[in-house]
């Protein structure tokens, strides 16, 4: 399994535009195949810092997210939105089992 985990500082002034970008990527990201899971959050104390989860089957399902038509569009209105640099971290998963609180 693959994980990334992205943060993304968006511009107050933008954020109404953002919210609708992420939105339709993250509803599109949901229905491709390999996609274990995609979340988008913002931060509890920075409403404008969205915190993207995404889970992947392997390394064919991340590639083919990377060149669907939705993450083009927000590859390309992303510059436009962001007030800093974003982070993305990449995790590479042999196993995970859940924790039982």
């Amino acid at each position: 399994m693959l994980v990334v985990h992205a943060e993304f500082p968006i511009d107050p002034e933008k954020r109404d535009e953002a919210i609708d970008v992420i939105r339709e990527l993250a509803e599109q990201s949901r229905t491709e195949d390999g996609v274990i899971d995609y979340q988008v959050a913002t931060d509890i104390d920075d409403p404008n810092l969205f915190r993207f989860t995404e889970r992947y089957e392997d390394e064919a399902a991340f590639g083919a997210h990377a060149e669907t038509d939705h993450f083009g569009t927000f590859e390309s209105a992303l510059p436009d939105l962001l007030t800093g640099e974003p982070e993305v971290t990449r995790f590479d998963v042999d196993s995970a089992s859940e924790v039982e609180l």
